[in-house]
């Protein structure tokens, strides 16, 4: 388990500010200050040419606040598994959780250098819960839960979350192989998250998401709603299914309800 009071200074002498990076442009479109000019040159020229990546960036955010909220609260989960957790902005999945449920326990997972040197923020807990963040690859989900079993009991049912992760794994077959790992882990009644930029719904967004693939910066895969849907093979999907993120069980905070190229589902292991 990393320490995170000591991880910051080390941290930062591996922070590549001449390149952009999907996190902390992802963090300047959500309007956080956590970035550099070359990410918010690269978030600019993204926006020039597909302005709703706002909308998608902002309504992906909304419906982690929702599903979050259903699960400390109706479903009654204790437990957040958070994978490829981003740099911290308003509304954490533990400040979501501990709101509702303040004996929640929570684990981010990352291995962004720059998401490490904010760690802090993702590790205020309430007295009755705890956050811990694991530094480490998704690409290495038998490091992620072994690591993650000092703060989760895998016996206990856990909500697993993979929001915008699984799109950076280029190969499709090892995205979808990770989250069955993943959920394998974890006993009956657990759940499982997952929201990612789809194709086949605006071909605006992929000429922009294509041509910032080929930039240089590290990829983001669209996937198409068949293939997001095959995440949850094998579980029970929630209704409304797998939908348009604004569409998945909108409250009065959620953005305008509308159809965006970014998918996502809940779904309940049997």
């Amino acid at each position: 388990m990393t320490d995170p009071a000591a991880a910051p200074g080390s941290a930062q002498q591996k922070i590549d500010t001449s390149v952009p990076h999907s996190a902390r442009i992802w963090n300047y479109w959500l309007g956080g200050k956590d970035n550099y000019p070359v990410d918010e040159e690269a978030g600019d020229a993204y926006t020039a040419v597909f302005p709703g990546i706002v909308t998608i960036a902002r309504s992906s955010r909304a419906f982690l606040r929702r599903n979050i909220t259903f699960l400390a609260g109706e479903a009654g989960i204790r437990q957040f598994l958070d994978v490829g957790t981003g740099l911290p902005t308003a509304d954490n999945t533990h400040q979501v959780a501990q709101r509702l449920a303040p004996d929640s326990r929570i684990v981010y997972v990352d291995n962004d250098p720059m998401v490490l040197a904010h760690a802090r923020a993702l590790l205020y807990s309430t007295q009755e819960g705890a956050t811990a963040y694991i530094d480490a690859d998704i690409l290495d989900p038998d490091r992620i839960l072994e690591a993650a079993a000092e703060t989760l009991d895998f016996k206990r049912p856990t909500a697993l979350i993979l929001s915008n992760i699984l799109g950076h794994i280029s190969d499709y077959d090892q995205a979808r192989s990770i989250a069955t790992r993943l959920m394998a882990a974890l006993p009956s009644g657990s759940y499982l998250s997952v929201n990612d930029g789809s194709r086949g719904v605006d071909p605006v967004f992929e000429r922009a998401q294509d041509a910032y693939n080929d930039s240089g910066a590290v990829p983001y895969n669209l996937r198409t709603v068949d293939q997001i849907t095959a995440y949850f093979e094998g579980l029970e999907l929630l209704e409304p299914g797998v939908v348009p993120v604004p569409l998945w069980r909108p409250d009065g905070d959620t953005p305008t309800p509308e159809v965006i190229a970014e998918h996502g589902g809940l779904a309940r292991k049997p």
